[in-house]
C-alpha cells in the first residue's frame, strides 16, 4: 500500500534532529510521501529545507491564523518567492482559529484573505486551518473563488451539512486521527459521505495521534493508522481507501510521479 501524509510538520521541533529516522519508519509503513507544511517564517523556511532534502518530501508555506499578526509587508514579499520554488506544492496552513489564539480576529481574517489572493494570483492551491470558525471560513474562501484554484479542508472535524458546503466550493477534505477517535461522531459522518475522489489523509504530527497510539507524540508513519480507520468508517478495503487518498493527494498537489526534482 502507498500512503501520502498531506499534512505533517517534521520541521517542529518534537522531530529536531531525528526527521531521516521518521521519515524511514514512515517508509516502512507504507508513507512514501509526505506534505512538510509550514507556519510561520521559520517553518516555512524549514519546510522547504526538507523538501529538498529527501525526494517524496513537498514543501507548503503560508502564515497560520496564531502567527497572522506577524504577517507584513516584508513576510508577504518571501512568501511569494517561496511559492516560485519547485519543491512549493501549496499554500498554507492559512486560516482562522477562534480557539484562545494570540492574533485578533480582524487581522487573521485579513491575512487570511491576502493570502488567498496570493494564491489565486499564482493559481496555487491552499491548505486551510479551521477552528471554530466555520461560518467565517467558509465566506472567505467562497467570496474568494477558492474553486478556481483549489483548497483542502486539513483535519476536517466538521458534520455532514458544513461537508456539503466545502466539497460544493470544490475542495477535497482531508481526515487526521481525529477520525478514529470514539467520540467524534460527526466526523465519521462526514468521512462516510466524502465523495472517494475528494477524500485525503494526514497526520497532523506531532499532534492528533490517532488510535491506538492516541494521546502520545504522532509521526508520520501513522498516515497507516488513519487509512485504517477511514476504511472502517467508509466499509472499505484498506488498500482502497489507501489508493484514494495517495492519488487524490497527489491530484491536488499537482505531484507527477515521474518528475525528478
Amino acid at each position: 500500500m502507498q500512503l501520502f501524509d498531506s499534512h505533517t510538520h517534521l520541521n517542529d521541533p518534537a522531530f529536531w534532529g531525528h526527521e531521516k529516522a521518521y521519515i524511514e519508519h514512515a517508509h516502512k509503513l507504507g508513507v512514501q510521501k509526505m506534505a512538510m507544511v509550514g507556519s510561520n517564517a521559520e517553518f516555512n523556511a524549514s519546510a522547504i529545507k526538507l523538501a529538498h532534502q529527501y525526494e517524496d518530501i513537498y514543501a507548503v508555506v503560508g502564515w497560520h491564523p496564531e502567527d497572522s499578526k506577524y504577517f507584513h509587508e516584508d513576510q508577504a514579499e518571501i512568501l511569494r518567492a517561496q511559492l516560485q520554488d519547485s519543491k512549493v506544492v501549496a499554500l498554507g496552513e492559512i486560516g482562522l482559529d477562534y480557539y484562545e489564539t494570540k492574533s485578533p480576529r480582524k487581522i487573521q481574517r485579513r491575512v487570511f484573505e491576502e493570502q488567498l489572493e496570493l494564491a489565486s494570483k499564482v493559481h496555487i492551491p491552499v491548505a486551510i486551518h479551521n477552528r471554530d470558525a466555520f461560518e467565517d471560513t467558509y465566506a472567505i474562501l467562497k467570496n474568494a473563488h477558492v474553486e478556481t484554484f483549489g483548497g483542502v479542508m486539513h483535519s476536517f472535524n466538521g458534520g455532514p451539512e458544513w461537508l456539503d458546503k466545502f466539497l460544493a466550493l470544490g475542495m477535497h477534505i482531508s481526515y487526521s486521527g481525529v477520525a478514529s477517535f470514539n467520540s467524534a461522531h460527526d466526523v465519521h459522518k462526514s468521512v462516510q459521505e466524502t465523495p472517494a475522489d475528494r477524500i485525503m489523509a494526514e497526520t497532523d504530527a506531532p499532534y492528533l495521534a490517532p488510535i491506538p497510539f492516541r494521546g502520545k507524540q504522532n509521526e508520520p508513519a501513522y498516515t497507516l493508522y488513519v487509512v485504517e480507520a477511514l476504511a472502517r468508517l467508509r466499509d472499505e478495503d484498506p488498500d482502497v481507501t489507501g489508493k484514494a487518498t495517495y492519488e487524490n493527494a497527489k491530484q491536488f498537489y499537482r505531484i507527477d510521479d515521474d518528475e525528478k526534482n
